[in-house]
């Protein structure tokens, strides 16, 4: 049984009254959704009541999913507008940056790195990793929400594509446009390395 089949079955099982299945659908996705809301508030404590508060509202609405979209697609949703509507409530506004430092390696152009440790390397890593954020920090927020969901997320263009309700050749055409930004960005870095001795 695969991931989507096996939390379809828990899901059923919840929708008829199987308080347990639930449990094991929030110790399963617990640490993904915390992310997701940690991305928009970085208070701990309040990143963890705004988790709950996203899986209380999935509680309550679990009764209509239907299985069209993946159940992880549609808990991101609720836990990313949780987190929205978290910050409107308390005058907040959104995080202009998604991704983090430490998020950064996941991006192509970073990895190239990875196998050096001199101090000059690690030096370089740190300021490949605060270009990317600025990059990433900078773009539109359709793109920016793309690259995220592709890169930090790890979903499939279909996966993103549903999350963001868009066709997936916009998805691809977004996730496109905001690596040629980072790469951008990055090339004087990855040439100037090159060029030492």
């Amino acid at each position: 049984m695969g991931e989507n089949e096996l939390d379809l079955e828990l899901v059923k099982r919840v929708q008829r009254g199987d308080k347990t299945a639930f449990d094991l659908l929030v110790l399963k996705y617990q640490h993904r959704i915390g992310a997701v809301v940690g991305r928009f508030v970085h208070d701990h404590a309040e990143c963890q009541d705004i988790a709950q508060e996203s899986f209380i509202r999935a509680y309550r609405a679990i009764g209509n999913f239907r299985g069209d979209s993946q159940f992880y697609t549609w808990l991101y949703r609720i836990a990313v507008n949780t987190a929205k509507n978290h910050l409107v409530a308390s005058k907040r506004r959104p995080p202009t940056s998604d991704v983090d430092a430490e998020d950064a390696e996941h991006f192509a152009g970073a990895t190239r790195m990875h196998d050096n440790d001199t101090p000059e390397h690690e030096l370089l890593r740190q300021e490949i990793a605060r270009e990317v954020s600025a990059t990433v920090a900078a773009l539109p927020a359709e793109l920016r929400q793309a690259i995220t969901l592709r890169e930090i997320e790890g979903l499939s263009y279909e996966e993103i594509a549903e999350t963001m309700e868009c066709p997936i050749g916009t998805v691809r055409s977004r996730i496109f446009r905001a690596r040629e930004a980072i790469d951008a960005r990055l090339r004087p870095l990855m040439d100037s390395e090159r060029v030492r001795p």
